[in-house]
């Protein structure tokens, strides 16, 4: 068993065409995913700036063939050249995994460095899968471990208590980019386009700003059930036109198909519009990127947020770098120990069965005596001695990454070959009820709003 990633990231590639990628991968059949023979199980992350997929191969000599069969569907689904799909992710195999994942899920690999909204998208990742069936063992270890990292980076460093967020950095944004009055938020009244996480995550930072003045559209009329529990005004399709023209500030993170188009916004606001404010933080874009051309707008984008968030200090950023890594290398440490569980199994198994063909040949000779009891004890005994330090040696070599040195020896000297058995194909999942947001949405993208 051997873990590989495949990850785009605003990092080295530009926002659009992560989006695309990530658009094409989510139109890939799960079921799809595990009929590559070499692919045990995978995991999909997809966030507002990145597109990952984590999976599990029999063994690293399968990876390529694995990853070949992933970026032909991936790039037959988004409509990209298959050479401009394979340029776009970078691929890492074994430790590098658990290292880059776990980055990821502490905010140190995002545009707006230490942000917490990373690590809700990474549990939901997991369990999309989980509710799919495509997540191993190993894989469920290496998510669940990735988000005790990132618990553990935002309680013990200067990370966790700034509040960072993409949408915090955006309505920061705004603030600079509008009159000396947007200093407060009070009294403005604000569009909110969507009802997944990041819709909450706006409704929430908006409400700290003084905020009061919230509408809410769902294109899926979601707004409704939205509101009831969050607060502000639902607004249906007829009532966008007015929603629009009050609006000091739109907000889309919905990522839906339904993009406002710059002539909407125009038309809804009339000969002589007042000063707006649009924030798209949608991957996909919510409005018609045209709107930047309407001389009463300031538009914020992805691309402003990774360009105005804050730095982080060089202390903050090193001790978390530092849990990050001493998590990785535990994580790796473990499961090369569970690794050489099959190995140890298959020796413990070779020895016993050596030793009931003694004693049935002891028991023969002797009968069920005393004596015979006496030697059976000895010789279980003295195989339980023989048998500890091959384990413990097992052990030692796996937490230092030479488990393959183990099972050769194994072979070469008592002809065992040791098999990783493939798990069982997992049951379908019962029905579930519809989730509040979504778990396969691209963040912040709710593919339902």
């Amino acid at each position: 068993m051997v873990l590989f990633s495949l990850a785009a990231s605003h990092a080295d590639t530009d926002l659009e065409t992560v989006a695309r990628l990530s658009a094409g991968a989510s139109k890939v059949p799960t079921s799809s995913l595990l009929n590559t023979a070499e692919l045990r199980g995978a995991v999909a992350l997809a966030t507002c700036n990145r597109y990952e997929l984590y999976a599990e191969a029999e063994t690293e000599s399968e990876i390529p063939t694995a990853r070949a069969a992933l970026l032909a569907d991936i790039a037959a689904h988004s409509q990209l050249p298959e050479s401009a799909v394979t340029a776009a992710f970078e691929t890492h195999v074994g430790p590098e995994v658990s290292a880059h994942l776990f980055a990821v899920s502490s905010g140190l690999d995002s545009a707006v460095v230490g942000e917490r909204e990373i690590a809700g998208q990474v549990r939901r990742a997991l369990s999309q899968a989980q509710q799919e069936g495509t997540a191993t063992p190993a894989l469920t270890r290496l998510f669940q471990s990735a988000s005790k990292t990132a618990k553990e980076v935002g309680a013990q460093t200067a990370l966790g208590s700034r509040g960072l967020s993409v949408v915090s950095v955006a309505l920061d944004l705004a603030s600079e980019l509008g009159d000396g009055d947007w200093q407060s938020w009070a009294g403005k009244n604000a569009l909110v386009f969507g009802t997944g996480a990041y819709a909450g995550a706006a409704m929430a930072k908006l409400r700290e700003r003084g905020c009061t003045d919230v509408a809410v559209f769902s294109a899926s009329g979601r707004a409704t059930d939205f509101t009831a529990s969050r607060g502000g005004s639902p607004i249906s399709t007829p009532e966008l036109p007015d929603a629009l023209a009050r609006a000091d500030v739109l907000i889309g993170v919905s990522g839906s198909d339904h993009q406002l188009d710059a002539t909407q916004v125009a038309f809804a606001r009339g000969l002589d519009p007042k000063p707006l404010t649009v924030i798209d933080l949608a991957l996909t874009h919510d409005f018609d990127p045209a709107v930047a051309d309407l001389p009463w707008v300031e538009l914020v984008t992805l691309e402003s947020v990774r360009l105005a968030a804050p730095s982080e200090t060089i202390e903050s950023l090193e001790q978390a770098s530092h849990i990050v890594t001493a998590a990785a290398a535990k994580f790796e440490q473990t499961q090369n120990a569970r690794s050489v569980d099959s190995a140890i199994v298959a020796l413990r198994k070779h020895t016993l069965s050596v030793l009931d063909s003694e004693i049935e040949r002891v028991r023969a000779q002797h009968g069920c005596t005393a004596a015979a009891e006496e030697v059976e004890f000895a010789m279980r005994r003295m195989v339980k001695s023989l048998l500890h330090i091959p384990t413990v040696r097992a052990r030692e070599l796996a937490a230092a990454g030479q488990q393959d040195a183990y099972v050769a020896g194994l072979e070469a000297l008592y002809g065992i070959s040791v098999e990783t058995p493939r798990p069982a194909a997992p049951e379908a999942s019962p029905t579930l009820p519809e989730a509040t947001e979504p778990l396969d949405a691209n963040c912040p993208v709710d593919h339902a709003s």
